[in-house]
């Protein structure tokens, strides 16, 4: 079975070389690179095994990318903690959105009335399973902080994605930043399929689902290889990501 390797990181641009790459089971660290090619250097080298192959790696890229821990260190917090952390961080909360469906959205009247009419207007947002982070965008917005997500959309949209779209409209009245981006262009950009919120730019709330698209926990990350990665993430992210405006025009290009 193949392993399931996840790229941390990389030294010279986003897809260079040498880069790290990270074993998401046992932990364990893939370094590639530029082949160690002199004679004279191999043999200085010990313990290097037939079929072994030295590659040259820059200290910064090793400081950077690899994991500082033996374990990846998290705490795992409930939901209730989780919304806490919205009336916590200082400066910015941003998000990556990925999966095709939440079931949390499929409760209410909210997505009742979407799916009956394909739509929602301002009625249908103000209810009371929205209210709450209605009032905290528009109560963190007020204090000067940033509230930014970039949703991955699949082409065409799922059900789901298309209740997000509509339904943020309203969320952008209240201050919060919402862009989107086709799924096809964040597989071109090697975007992770992982959902997290990243708060300052110093903590990582990964967001945890069940097989039945539940959230049921959150995993707090501080480490800073971590911490890293997913800025740049967010970098990528943010760059290629477009507009509501934009992104609807080429929605319905596709109808």
């Amino acid at each position: 079975m193949a392993r399931r390797l996840r790229f941390n990181g990389t030294g010279s641009g986003y897809n260079g070389c040498p880069s790290v790459h990270e074993d998401l089971d046992s932990g364990e660290v893939i370094v590639h690179g530029p082949p160690l090619a002199d004679p004279g250097d191999i043999a200085q080298l010990q313990h290097l095994s037939e079929g072994e192959v030295a590659v040259v790696v820059p200290r910064d890229v090793l400081v950077d990318w690899t994991p500082k821990e033996r374990t990846r260190q998290v705490r795992t917090i409930d939901l209730e903690e989780f919304g806490s952390l919205f009336h916590k961080f200082e400066y910015t909360a941003w998000r990556l959105e990925t999966r095709g469906r939440y079931a949390s959205d499929e409760d209410g009247e909210r997505w009742k009335r979407f799916i009956e009419t394909g739509s929602l207007d301002e009625k249908d947002v103000d209810v009371p399973e929205a209210r709450r982070w209605r009032d905290t965008v528009r109560a963190q917005v007020a204090l000067g902080k940033r509230i930014e997500r970039v949703r991955i959309v699949d082409r065409p949209a799922t059900t789901g994605q298309r209740y997000l779209f509509e339904g943020a409209k309203w969320n952008m009245s209240l201050g919060e930043d919402i862009r989107n981006l086709w799924r096809a262009d964040a597989d071109r950009l090697r975007l992770p399929a992982e959902d997290f919120w990243l708060f300052d730019s110093r903590l990582i709330a990964l967001l945890r689902f069940d097989d039945d698209d539940q959230l049921t926990h959150v995993d707090l990350i501080t480490e800073p290889a971590e911490v890293v990665r997913c800025s740049r993430v967010r970098d990528a992210a943010w760059h290629h990501a477009v507009t509501r405006e934009q992104f609807a025009v080429e929605m319905q290009n596709d109808a």
